[in-house]
Order: structure tokens, then sequence, then C-alpha cells
């Protein structure tokens, strides 16, 4: 029966194409509520190597594909990837980054889990904006990057050396659009 019940479970979440499991998700998915028995389907379908514990309740699902800028996005929400690795991604700061950085409304936060790091810098809710779903994440459009990080540097939090940039793919009227509520930004 618990054979049956764990392929049920893993039939279910490929149909769902689920990649991110945690205590809500696996109810609806099980129908069950009770918050023990979510624990014990958990532990279970940890052993069996199903289910991979990322950080505080959240799981992932071992057989989906996934980008570390999902799983970044998964871990601490509401967030996006901005910051060194979204400069990174779009080929403007050319350096590989080894943490994931991202933006949140939420405190500061640092987080390793499968052998990385995921930062996340606070930002009012006033400046969360300006970002795009793509590949499955939310990641800031490049002009949105270039503000927070030299906002970010503004206050000290990060270092940035605008030299080493590439900002030939920066919209510079959208840029600036960016900066105008601005004024204290150092650029």
């Amino acid at each position: 029966m618990e054979s049956s019940t764990t392929l049920e479970i893993i039939n279910k979440i490929e149909n769902l194409g689920i990649k991110f499991i945690d205590y809500s998700t696996l109810s609806k998915i099980t129908q069950n509520y009770n918050q023990n028995s979510i624990q014990k389907i958990i532990s279970r379908l940890q052993q069996k190597n199903i289910l991979q514990k990322l950080y505080n309740g959240k799981y992932l699902y071992t057989k989906s594909k996934t980008t570390d800028f999902e799983t970044a996005n998964y871990l601490y929400q509401p967030s996006y990837i901005s910051l060194q690795s979204a400069l990174s991604f779009y080929g403007i700061l050319p350096q590989f980054v080894y943490s994931i950085t991202s933006i949140t409304t939420k405190k500061t936060r640092a987080l390793i889990t499968q052998n990385k790091e995921f930062t996340y810098g606070h930002i009012t809710a006033s400046l969360f904006h300006h970002y795009t779903k793509t590949n499955n994440f939310l990641i800031a459009l490049p002009e949105k990057a270039l503000f927070d990080s030299l906002y970010m540097a503004s206050k000290g939090l990060i270092s940035l050396d605008i030299n080493e940039l590439d900002l030939s793919i920066i919209n510079k009227t959208i840029f600036k659009k960016l900066c105008k509520n601005y004024p204290k930004l150092k650029l």
C-alpha cells in the first residue's frame, strides 16, 4: 500500500509539472491536511530520494530539472534575480558569479543549500518592480539590475566597479526613468 501511495504521489507531481514541494503543496496533492501525516510522507519521500530538502520546509522534487535562479525565486518569496547575478546573466558583468543574488521586500538573508549560496538584499516595496519572468524565473530587467546594484552600492551593501561593466545593452531612457526619483543615488 505504501509503495502505491508513493507512486500515486510521484505521478501527481509529474503530471502537474511540480518542481518544488512544501507542506501546503503536498497536502493539496494528497488531499491529506494532517500535519503529522504530511511530515511522515515527506520523510518517506526523502528516504527514497524523491524529495531533497532545500530550506525551512521547502523541498525539491529530485527528478525535476531546475536552475539555480528558479531555486532562488522559490526559496525566499517575493524575490527576483538581480544585482551581480542578473548583470552576469545579461553579459553586463563579464565575470562568473558564485552566489545567486536576488532582491526581496523581506529581510536581507543569505541561505546555503545544495552547496550554493543564495543571497537576498532588502529593498523597499516602492522599488520592487521592473522584473520579468524568463525561463521560469523572475529576473530584473537589465536597467533595473544596474539600478539595484548602484542603489545597494550607494548604501555600502555591495561593491561594484562600474568600469568592469559593459553598459552597451542598457537602455538609457529606461535607466534614467528608474533613477529620476532617486537623486541621492551616487552614479
